[in-house]
């Protein structure tokens, strides 16, 4: 089982890419920034670019894992977010994972930019887009007319990793749909608040039905039973925030402890 933390995309940019330089020192092995445009509209916070960001951390590091968690790909054109990820791939030498989903909240996130915010329609954009990024990123040409994207181009160069950078797909237990969605690409990332169980984590992966090096990502707090769900099938554990009441510093304390290997 591996270690990442996923941390709100908010705040000075300067200070996480320090926290991931002291995070990567301190064992863990991945790093993951939300990607959200406001997060939250009420409470109005400092929001920076991750791909930005990311692409700063990649040039100070070495070894540690790099991507997103996640990005709503309906609010974002494939071929737009197929040059990021490339480019971050290259910076990084190849340690990018794509985290991927519908967004939340939608009236925050697409709303209050005059975009729909119909999950429906969201879950249909992101399907046909995802297989248009899969061939972006392995460096091949892409010839496509479909409902909501109409392309015609080759794009060079491909992602340094091969075939392509990791695709995970956030999404519910309760949701189906998103549960076979995330069995076509290379992990599931299950939002299962506060924690999910390993009896949970079993009975997905025996869902899922999927061979090595298909990676289960789970949320890990303090006391969670991370040997338990390792032998579930959980392949990654995420470390983050706590709750909105606490601050970086006592994050940022919390976590260069290390991971609970």
């Amino acid at each position: 089982m591996r270690f990442g933390v996923s941390l709100p995309n908010e705040g000075d940019p300067r200070r996480l890419v320090a926290l991931a330089v002291d995070l990567e020192r301190a064992g863990w092995d991945g790093f993951f920034l939300w990607d959200h445009v406001q997060i939250s509209a009420a409470m109005h916070l400092d929001v920076v670019d991750p791909w930005t960001v990311l692409g700063a951390i990649a040039t100070v590091t070495e070894r540690i894992v790099l991507g997103t968690m996640v990005t709503p790909v309906a609010r974002r054109r494939p071929w737009k977010l197929a040059r990021e990820i490339t480019t971050l791939d290259h910076l990084s030498g190849g340690r990018v994972i794509v985290g991927v989903g519908l967004g939340w909240p939608p009236d925050d996130e697409f709303g209050a930019f005059g975009e729909a915010t119909s999950s429906r329609r969201h879950a249909e954009m992101l399907d046909e887009a995802l297989p248009l990024l899969d061939l972006f990123l392995r460096g091949e040409r892409v010839d496509h007319d479909g409902e909501y994207y109409q392309v015609h181009a080759h794009l060079a160069p491909a992602a340094v990793q091969s075939p392509r950078p990791p695709i995970w797909v956030g999404t519910h237990l309760t949701n189906p749909r998103g549960i076979e969605r995330a069995r076509r690409w290379d992990g599931i990332n299950p939002q299962v608040w506060p924690a999910v169980t390993p009896e949970q984590i079993a009975s997905l992966v025996a869902t899922l039905d999927r061979g090595p090096g298909y990676d289960v990502v789970v949320g890990i707090g303090p006391d969670a039973a991370v040997a338990d769900l390792a032998a579930a099938g959980a392949t990654w554990g995420i470390a983050g925030m706590l709750s909105a009441e606490e601050t970086f510093e006592q994050v940022r304390a919390r976590l260069l402890a290390g991971p609970p290997r």
